[in-house]
């Protein structure tokens, strides 16, 4: 019957005004149909506990919800609430029979413009997010209070949501979080609330619970004449009834998860500036963690559902466990200062891939040596490199590059924003310069050593000759050379990580070496 309707509904017939194609994007509670002017959202009828979707009833209740919560941020884009008609050439919006479900009708945004597009092009920048932070500001000053919305940030209700997550999450150990990962992000997340709760308290009592948004990420803004922010929680009011913090902290979280501390750092800066809102600050960990963890798990309810393309189940799958990795990370990292990490290591032992996910799982920035060099260098990040120490690879360019790198370590650590420096590091001197920059700003320091077997090393040194978007250069008949040049770590000022392993083991060794407790 579902499948019916989604046949019926890809036909450009179906909808009252012209269009020449209509595509379908599928979540775990919506279809989704965009013509080319306008989106149709179908909820579909399900039912997962915290959301109840099953009657013709309800989902007409919460489509003339959704309206009316998310035109207090994106009044020009919600149009109204249609019907859905059964006619005899199947389900249509044009026609006169039948009703058998509603739709929200939406003008359609333009995708390019979307945070979540931005930030992949490199295109979101601090104007976009210091206008986010002045909207999002101006509308928790707004938002509604009362006696039953200050109830929804009771430390009952707030254990009552994290029960739930743990309840529904449980059934995806072994899928997409592991079960020490599960135990760690509770026995976290119960410590904070025993030990931390006056602080929830204090927020309820400041009147820092409000009728929020509830679900405010990168796929809900579009930056287009002007901010819209939509897509808000329309189906729980327990889910929008929240601390301010909980729901900036879920921007917050998704900027990071998106590898931008940088620009979560500044939306917080502008967003504090706005409101002078300081005391947050001290339960923004306890909601990131929160959020990355319902982002994990609704993720994972997306794997199991009935129908769903192997592709977008395997997508769905990993993007899960980014995201409960991402919490746990954050319960990692409570009370550590901002550090500064350097890899160390030969061509092809793995750096790049190990800083990649440590810096995602720590929330960290991440710069690579071979992208600023070839920035220095005035050449694109594909263009090829040429002979060993020859072309951009000079002494002298070798030098600019780790002197640009230190420079970017300091202004990061300087804003409270630790950083991984992905670079090969073969001089002790260079590390010494970084571990020095550390020491000056105070600032935890950690050189991770990555080896692998050289067979294993050739094999991706060859690999990258067919991978297009690869930036680095380092080729097997370079390896030796570069060996022969390498001044190794002394004994005990390195973490030594084997690469040969799962890169999230790899993770979990560094993180023990750096006295955090994977």
């Amino acid at each position: 019957m579902v499948r019916k309707l989604i046949k019926s509904l890809l036909e450009p017939k179906a909808y009252p005004e012209a269009t020449t194609k209509v595509r379908l994007v599928e979540t775990h509670v919506s279809f989704i149909f965009l013509t080319d002017r306008f989106v149709y959202k179908v909820k579909k009828p399900v039912d997962y506990g915290f959301l109840d979707f099953t009657t013709l009833d309800r989902r007409r209740f919460y489509c003339e919800e959704e309206l009316r919560l998310n035109r207090r941020l994106c009044p020009g884009i919600y149009l109204g609430v249609v019907e859905l008609r059964e006619t005899r050439g199947g389900a249509s919006f044009a026609g006169d029979g039948k009703v058998i479900d509603y739709a929200v009708k939406m003008k359609r945004l333009p995708e390019e413009r979307m945070l979540a597009s931005l930030l992949r092009q490199n295109e979101a920048g601090p104007a976009e997010i210091a206008a986010i932070a002045r909207v999002i500001a101006d509308f928790h000053a707004k938002a509604a209070r009362g006696p039953q919305i200050d109830a929804c940030g009771s430390t009952l209700i707030i254990r009552g949501n994290w029960e739930e997550n743990f309840r529904q999450a449980a059934p995806f150990v072994g899928v997409t979080l592991s079960a020490s990962e599960l135990a760690a992000i509770r026995r976290w997340a119960e410590r904070f609330l025993e030990e931390k709760g006056d602080l929830l308290r204090a927020r309820v009592a400041g009147g820092f619970v409000r009728e929020c948004d509830g679900d405010l990420h990168c796929g809900n803004i579009c930056l287009d004449d002007g901010v819209c922010i939509f897509d808000c929680i329309e189906f729980n009011d327990r889910f929008r009834f929240i601390d301010t913090a909980a729901d900036l902290a879920f921007l917050l979280m998704d900027l990071e998860y998106a590898g931008r501390p940088d620009l979560s750092a500044l939306l917080l800066q502008e967003y504090l500036a706005a409101t002078g809102d300081r005391e947050m600050e001290g339960v923004l960990r306890f909601y990131k963690v929160y959020r990355a963890f319902v982002r994990g798990k609704v993720k994972s309810f997306r794997v199991n559902e009935a129908g769903i393309p192997a592709q977008e189940a395997a997508e769905a799958k990993g993007a899960a466990a980014r995201y409960f990795r991402l919490a746990r990370g954050y319960t990692l990292t409570e009370g550590l200062a901002p550090p500064l990490v350097i890899t160390c290591g030969l061509m092809g032992s793995g750096k790049s891939t190990l800083a990649r996910q440590l810096s995602f799982e720590l929330a960290l920035l991440l710069r690579r040596s071979d992208a600023v060099r070839k920035t220095i260098a005035h050449a694109s990040p594909s263009q090829a490199g040429v002979s060993y120490r020859g072309g951009i690879y000079t002494e002298e360019l070798d030098r600019a590059t780790y002197q640009a790198l230190l420079t970017e370590a300091r202004s990061a650590l300087s804003g409270g924003i630790g950083m991984v420096v992905d670079a090969t590091f073969r001089r002790r001197g260079d590390r010494d310069d970084f571990r020095a920059l550390a020491r000056e700003l105070g600032a935890p320091f950690f050189v991770i050593e990555t080896r692998a077997p050289e067979r294993l090393i050739r094999e991706r040194l060859e690999a990258r000759r067919h991978d297009p978007e690869e930036v680095s250069d380092g080729r097997w008949e370079h390896f030796r050379q570069q060996r022969s040049e390498f001044e190794p770590p002394a004994e005990g000022e390195a973490i030594t990580v084997d690469s040969s392993l799962p890169v999230t083991g790899g993770v979990d060794l560094a993180l023990r070496g750096m006295g955090l407790p994977a």
